[in-house]
């Protein structure tokens, strides 16, 4: 990465007393650990209501959460001292991250702490699934002494790990401790193997299927991971492919998992997380014998519990008193000096590389950014960073920021070079290029590579704008939910979108269409996230080739 002085992340230290607010059920050992603290006064409220919350956290400076709690806008409108939000465990998704960091507060999670805890169960479920644990106790219980429940042993089994970030890698390690080999899946990692050679990489999930007898998933739920293993992709997978799913519900189509496991295609499964939870009772999954259930345990041990909330509250304490950030899930509170039209380019140098972002589906192997201006060259670092986390966010299970992506792209063989120059014929422009997992060699893109290209300036008005993507020329500010859809330039395209749009009742704010051969790019900006079947309808619909949404932060004004 180009060499420019480090992010601030200092955070002035207040000389007046910090008041903590725990508005969760906070495991013990956390609120004594607060309560130790020299100059930190807590503030122990948690089930209290929306209004309540709204009015006293304008008079704390931090606030500590789990999943109890939805920490919404509504609570945020007025955060008077309010300057960051701990989420005590891993998911932020009950946290209004868009509206702490319009509000510059920062929001930090314990994500690490938890980490053992949740590979353990996720092996632990690998091996009752394999000897049969949960029918043979049913058994029991019930006065059966069944001899005849059969199991696998598990050396020299192949474990397919998908999704090779931290809890993956946990896994993999004790999957080796146990004779197993190991191929995984991670398209954000540039190596041919990892953990010194011990776990052959895959950097397209159909092509390692075939090669595992066990699939065990650690991926976050996203547009490119929903649904992944199902009907068609059990196909790929060998006869008798066990499957264990503790990363999120729906990964795994529920439906397709029962009926692999009805028809022997699947010999069994274990699954710690469903699509809605609590599931149905009429949910296909419960009570099938070559089934294992357990109600999202992952991070449920005493260790953790008392690891996450110890960790959470003592990197808020750390933020306040200016002595780092650690954890942090979003930018809020980071401080760099720059003017204003370098702030504005790193702006939109995150929101370009966001709308990037659903169109990398095949990992990610080179970033190049090009930056014409003497400005831009000043603050190519800070370009960088950001970019590099509106790319990669979306598809990892490990929370990123400025301060961690350069070194999470270094990890995963990610190349990032900077071209800048100073041409007065062009201005100030920012153009970001992500080549696919084949790579480049020699600064030439090999044939088959995934190439994608995004281009945008700031005018006068200091409003940021899309100029170019993969060759589409056109003049749009990124903001707000938008789409984009790819389609045969033919007569008849416009009006299909329209009607599919208002039949979902979902309103057009903006359209800019733009031609390259015979091909045609519609960027749309929407007045709400479009709901999942107008774009299962749009990916079907004759003449569209692509389809992608994504959700960018208002415009700041």
């Amino acid at each position: 990465m180009t060499a420019t002085a480090p992010v601030t992340t200092t955070v002035k230290p207040s000389t007046t007393t910090f008041r903590v607010l725990v508005a969760d059920k906070l495991a013990p050992e956390g609120l004594e650990f607060i309560k130790s603290q020299p100059g930190v006064e807590l503030v122990n409220k948690p089930g209290l209501t929306e209004d309540e919350y709204a009015k006293l956290v304008q008079d704390c400076d931090g606030m500590i959460v789990r999943s109890g709690i939805k920490v919404t806008a509504r609570i945020l409108a007025n955060p008077g001292r309010l300057k960051v939000i701990a989420r005590a465990g891993v998911g932020v998704d009950n946290i209004d991250l868009e509206a702490a960091t319009a509000k510059g507060i920062l929001v930090m999670n314990s994500a690490d702490a938890s980490t053992i805890s949740t590979a353990e169960h996720a092996f632990a479920l690998l091996m009752s699934m394999a000897r049969n644990i949960g029918p043979a106790y049913k058994g029991m219980c019930e006065g059966e002494f069944n001899r005849k429940l059969i199991g696998w042993q598990l050396s020299g089994k192949t474990l397919g790990v998908v999704g090779f970030g931290r809890i993956g890698r946990t896994v993999a390690e004790r999957a080796l401790a146990f004779g197993m080999e190991i191929v995984a899946y991670d398209p954000f990692i540039n190596a041919p193997t990892m953990l010194d050679g011990k776990a052959k990489m895959f950097r397209e999930f159909k092509d390692m299927l075939p090669h595992a007898d066990i699939l065990t998933f650690h991926v976050p739920m996203n547009d490119q991971t929903r649904g992944m293993l199902n009907d068609e992709t059990f196909k790929l997978c060998r006869d008798g492919v066990m499957v264990v799913n503790a990363a999120r519900g729906g990964i795994v189509d529920e439906d397709a998992l029962f009926n692999a496991v009805e028809s022997g295609k699947c010999a069994a499964a274990a699954v710690d997380v469903f699509t809605k939870e609590p599931p149905e009772k009429t949910c296909k999954l419960l009570n099938h014998p070559k089934i294992l259930t357990t109600p999202h345990l992952g991070a449920s041990t005493k260790e953790g519990q008392e690891a996450v909330s110890t960790l959470a509250a003592d990197g808020l304490i750390k933020y306040l008193r200016g002595e780092g950030i650690f954890g942090a899930v979003n930018a809020g509170g980071v401080r760099v000096d720059l003017n204003p039209v370098q702030a504005a380019y790193v702006d939109l140098a995150g929101r370009m590389a966001e709308l990037l972002s659903p169109m990398i589906t095949r990992g990610l192997a080179t970033v190049t950014f090009e930056l014409n201006g003497k400005q831009l060259a000043q603050a190519a670092g800070t370009i960088e960073r950001t970019a590099l986390v509106g790319l990669l966010k979306r598809h990892l299970d490990t929370p990123i920021n400025v301060i961690s992506v350069g070194h999470v792209a270094e990890q995963r063989g990610i190349q990032i070079k900077t071209v800048t120059t100073d041409d007065d014929n062009i201005g100030n422009r920012m153009a970001i290029t992500v080549t696919g997992p084949s790579g480049a060699v020699d600064d030439k893109t090999l044939p088959g590579d995934e190439v994608r290209r995004i281009v945008g300036r700031v005018y006068d008005d200091l409003r940021p704008r899309v100029v170019e993507i993969n060759g589409y020329h056109m003049d749009m500010i990124p903001a707000g939910p938008m789409i984009l859809i790819q389609n045969e330039d033919r007569p008849g395209m416009i009006g299909t979108v329209g009607s599919e749009f208002g039949e979902a009742k979902v309103n057009i704010a903006d359209m800019t269409i733009s031609r390259r051969g015979d091909t045609a790019m519609m960027l749309l900006k929407i007045d709400a996230d479009p709901p999942s079947a107008l774009m299962n309808r749009l990916q079907h619909r004759p003449g569209i080739l692509k389809v992608a949404a994504v959700k960018l932060a208002p415009e700041a004004r």
